[in-house]
């Protein structure tokens, strides 16, 4: 049954059209992805869904008495009252139902006449509010609270602190821990999963696999997505379009319709311009000149399809190391973490990083990730044990907080005062590859928002050619097309790369190990985040702590499982840096037995030695073997290089 639709909205501003004819359906118990890039028109459609704006055209429609819920991007509580108190809003009209439930049962026990007809009203009454509150979990409530404050962070230590007294991120997550209590029949929620650790997210996925009602969700994290809906729409171009299955399958199928277009697009212009160049050719000549207006009717009957929009505003990154490390980047031995002796938040912190390994750092919120890496650049003190960084290393630092960037700078003094003796158009240049382009290289960063900023470290990054990178945090801000663009560039980056991130798809895509960081030390895998999953079994506990939280009487429809797709795009992206490393490793021999060849040969020439049989035959075996290592490494090249073409 539809419990909300959109049929053909449009919305303008100024007489322009940002989008139009886009309709949408929601059914009960569905589970619906609205995904597309930023800017795209997202907030504005689910603004016009929960009937906060009014579109433009079209109509926007729900069944009657629909009970619906939306929870915007960061939106945190703000109220006086305790943690606990505010999850009990939540029942407040089951609250409700047992005081009256408890004022029935004294008047029932008070009452001497039992067979008076206020009497029967009474038990009547009764056994109707006993059955509603039943029916609204009145007997587990409190169960139903304290599990999912558990599943969201909060133990009981929480349960008598004031909203205010928390922290934004914690405000968010009580946000949605409410939302999820009020059980409503349509819960729509924008980016639910930011400020969430990774252990929060795998419970919240499975709590939210098992929720009654339907769940409309805008989200960048698309492990997430893949494990929670089971349809999606896509706006794009000003328009809207639907597909069956997670994440991966709408990417699949996605890739194939566009596929598909070309090519119907393709034939027909193909055929347009042969009857095109007959028209031309034969109209003029009295012997052809009806065939020529025949195929001219054609043309003009015809209907023509349009080109596939290319969707613009993709940052074009590239990363790319100007010297080779050392084999041994960086070493860490015993290390203790924090700010000082009284905020120890980790200890016995060992690991290493070798030479273009792309490691992962995991954890729970607030062990101190973000400290691991300010220690690691030297901008704390490590309170104990020892760190070093390899031979020839380079670093390069994006920092999740932003604050490298000068405020008062403008976005194109912001790179071109670190690179003085780049002209002005190339600097133009690579901004605009990181879409920076016109009057927007003169806005001053205080003005950029968090994307335009993590774009802007991603240029200056870009442009340093470290053979170290360390990043915090990168894929916050960014769309999903961003990120994507993101983990092609680093898979063919041929240096090192050390990273937290919260993006589960993003840590599948790049790491080639795992690092987890705990209060008592770390813990290596050598894999990538599904890998790291199966070893911690992080799975099987989330949802033994999901099935605490509330009794369902069905599960609605299987878990959706990360597909194949997920699978095969990792696979293809580890062989993609692969290729490249070979490819550079190749290259380096080659030019290694190059100038092995040269000095063969001068000494071969040398008129020095010419009378010393003996030498010039060892220098001549020698160079055969050189000949031979060479062409093998050429050989090596060329295969690879027709490996690499493949993939493009």
């Amino acid at each position: 049954m539809i419990i909300l639709q959109a049929s053909d909205v449009a919305r303008r501003f100024s007489g322009v059209t940002f989008f139009e004819n886009i309709s949408l359906q929601v059914q009960d118990k569905a589970r619906i992805a609205l995904v597309g890039r930023n800017g795209a028109g997202k907030s504005t459609l689910l603004k016009m869904l929960i009937g906060e704006e009014q579109p433009d055209e079209g109509v926007v429609s729900m069944k009657k008495g629909l009970r619906l819920a939306y929870l915007a991007q960061n939106a945190g509580l703000e109220t006086d009252r305790s943690v606990y108190n505010e999850m009990l809003e939540a029942f407040s009209e089951v609250i409700k139902m047992e005081t009256r439930m408890r004022a029935l049962e004294t008047k029932i026990a008070n009452a001497t006449d039992y067979e008076s007809e206020q009497y029967q009203s009474l038990l009547s009454e009764y056994d109707q509010v006993q059955y509603d509150f039943n029916m609204r979990n009145g007997y587990g409530y409190d169960a139903t609270i304290r599990a999912v404050l558990h599943g969201f962070g909060f133990d009981e230590t929480f349960y008598d602190q004031k909203v205010t007294s928390l922290s934004g991120g914690q405000r968010t997550r009580l946000a949605i821990a409410k939302q999820l209590l009020e059980t409503p029949d349509l819960l729509i929620l924008d980016e639910p999963t930011n400020h969430l650790d990774m252990q929060t997210l795998a419970w919240l996925e499975q709590y939210l696999q098992n929720y009654q009602g339907a769940l409309l969700i805008v989200s960048h994290d698309r492990y997430f997505l893949d494990r929670v809906v089971t349809e999606v729409y896509d706006m794009h171009t000003g328009q809207l379009d639907h597909y069956s299955g997670n994440y991966s399958s709408f990417m699949e199928q996605k890739a194939q319709r566009l596929l598909n277009e070309q090519k119907a697009y393709d034939k027909q212009q193909e055929e347009i311009a042969k009857l095109e160049d007959f028209v031309n050719r034969n109209i003029v000549r009295a012997s052809t000149t009806k065939r020529a207006q025949s195929r001219r009717k054609q043309l003009e009957r015809m209907e023509r399809i349009e080109a596939p929009k290319n969707e613009s505003g993709v940052a074009h990154i590239t990363f790319a190391a100007n010297e080779d490390s050392g084999k041994e980047v960086l070493q860490l031995a015993d290390v203790r973490l924090g700010y000082d002796l009284t905020q120890i938040l980790a200890e016995n912190v060992t690991f290493n990083v070798d030479k273009q390994h792309a490691v992962a750092l995991v954890g729970p919120n607030g062990v101190g990730k973000s400290t691991l890496i300010k220690t690691i650049l030297g901008q704390l003190p490590a309170l104990g044990g020892t760190i070093k960084l390899g031979a020839n290393v380079t670093v390069g630092y994006y920092d999740q907080e932003q604050a490298t960037l000068d405020p008062k700078k403008s976005v194109l003094n912001s790179v071109w005062d670190e690179h003085p003796m780049v002209s002005e158009k190339d600097i133009r240049s690579i901004l605009g590859s990181f879409l920076f382009t016109g009057e927007a290289v003169e806005k001053n960063v205080a003005s950029l928002s968090g994307g335009e900023r993590a774009r802007l470290l991603m240029t200056k990054l870009s442009m340093q050619h470290d053979n170290f990178l360390i990043l915090d945090e990168p894929t916050n801000h960014l769309d999903i097309d961003s990120r994507e663009v993101l983990e092609t560039a680093l898979n063919e980056y041929n240096g090192t790369i050390f990273f937290v991130s919260h993006d589960r798809y993003f840590i599948n895509a790049v790491a080639t190990e795992v690092i987890e960081l705990s209060k008592t030390g770390t813990r290596f895998f050598d894999g990538d985040y599904n890998y790291y999953l199966e070893k911690t079994q992080v799975k099987s506990d989330s949802e033994s702590r999901a099935k605490a939280s509330f009794e369902v009487d069905k599960v609605v429809g299987e878990p959706v499982s990360v597909a194949s797709s997920q699978s095969d795009l990792k696979e293809r992206q580890r062989e993609l840096r692969r290729i490249n490393r070979a490819i550079a490793a190749a290259e380096t021999e080659m030019e290694k037995y190059g100038e092995q060849l040269g000095l063969v040969e001068a000494q071969l020439n040398d008129p020095a030695n010419g009378s010393d049989l003996g030498k010039l035959t060892d220098l001549q075996k020698e160079l055969e073997e050189t000949q031979m290592l060479l062409a093998h490494a050429e050989e090596t090249w060329t295969e690879l290089s027709i490996q690499l073409e493949a993939f493009e």
